[in-house]
């Protein structure tokens, strides 16, 4: 039987190949794993021949974290939110801003052990509307998060992935069928990028974006990285937002985040608070309703507006919330349009505050 002991956790999504091999099925990229072999990720082994999940009940640790900065703009906007990671990804992207917890070898990193029912109970009586799974991909802990995330709706909390959306079809349902929220990270429009930066491929990352659209209710939310020279073209990003209107729809909010030199790019610049201004009036002129700038001080940028009117919804500089004018939850309290998303009728007052926690 399962436990919190991921010395034995057996995970899923995997099937015993005629040479002996197992062929992990979680992500595209389909790793056929030897005896006591890992796959790219890291956290998954064919240990006896079955794959173990190493991380499951283990963390690189825990925060409460304002959920804008997931970021999360139209889910409970001001309330907290527990976040933590394991380690390893699935993808191997040479800018990686997290890249000592997701390409992390050594599992003395992992300082945290919490049972799912553990981590639900800490963000109840810390008062927190959410859990996050976040700082390296859910995906490779899937049946972890899972798990965590049925705890969590037993206490009334809700459960929120931040990811690159690099799953298979056959994991995809299981997986969001136990989220409430996503922010999904769209690396770039480019399949060349992906490619060569990420390790990886686009196609599967718009499968996720469409599957969560048109198959599922979970709210979601996209980022892009804007990395100067690499993936902030004009062509590129009037591509992506035409193809993000007509196959998801105007309403999915779009938040453009800055670079700074990191990891195996530290030779590329720093992004330009005028290119995220340049995208956003890019997105909005393409005809996405809600465009973010995020990574920087920007408070015309971080603010929601109504999509109908115009008038300023949601007041933002960096994490706090100022001016709110919606009304009946969801409606611009001017031209009574709905603005999408989740709302209580009131937002939270948690602010900008982070506060590590551990969990015992």
């Amino acid at each position: 039987m399962n436990t919190v002991n991921s010395k034995n956790y057996v995970g899923r999504y995997w099937t015993k190949q005629a040479d002996g091999r197992i062929l992990c099925k979680l992500c595209p990229r389909f790793c056929s794993l030897r005896r006591g072999q890992r796959g790219f990720c890291f956290v998954r082994q064919n240990i006896g021949g079955k794959i173990i999940l190493t991380t499951y009940g283990r963390s690189s640790g825990f925060c409460i974290d304002p959920i804008e900065k997931k970021p999360l703009n139209h889910f409970y906007p001001g309330t907290s939110i527990l976040s933590f990671g394991t380690a390893g990804c699935n993808l191997g992207c040479k800018f990686c801003q997290n890249w000592n917890i997701s390409k992390s070898r050594q599992w003395d990193s992992l300082t945290d052990q919490a049972s799912p029912e553990a981590i639900a109970q800490c963000a109840k009586a810390k008062g927190c509307k959410s859990v996050a799974f976040t700082y390296n991909d859910p995906v490779i802990f899937a049946e972890y998060a899972i798990d965590i995330a049925g705890a969590c709706h037993a206490l009334g909390i809700k459960a929120v992935a931040v990811t690159a959306g690099y799953i298979t079809e056959e994991a995809r349902p299981e997986f969001f069928e136990h989220m409430d929220a996503a922010n999904v990270d769209l690396k770039a429009f480019s399949e060349d990028f992906y490619k060569k930066i990420t390790l990886g491929s686009l196609r599967p990352a718009l499968d996720t974006l469409v599957y969560l659209k048109h198959k599922t209710k979970v709210w979601f939310e996209i980022t892009t990285l804007l990395i100067p020279g690499e993936n902030d073209s004009d062509q590129e990003l009037g591509a992506m937002c035409e193809w993000i209107v007509q196959q998801l729809g105007a309403d999915v909010p779009l938040h453009f985040s800055a670079f700074h030199p990191d990891f195996r790019m530290l030779e590329v610049p720093p992004t330009q608070p005028s290119s995220l201004t340049h995208a956003r009036d890019i997105a909005i002129a393409k005809g996405i309703k809600y465009v973010y700038t995020g990574n920087v001080r920007d408070s015309k940028g971080g603010s929601t507006y109504c999509g109908q009117c115009g008038q300023l919804l949601i007041e933002r500089d960096w994490y706090e919330l100022g001016e709110y004018n919606l009304k009946n939850k969801n409606q611009c309290s001017k031209c009574e349009a709905v603005c999408a998303g989740e709302f209580d009728d009131r937002p939270g007052v948690w602010g900008s505050k982070r506060l590590p926690v551990r969990i015992k």
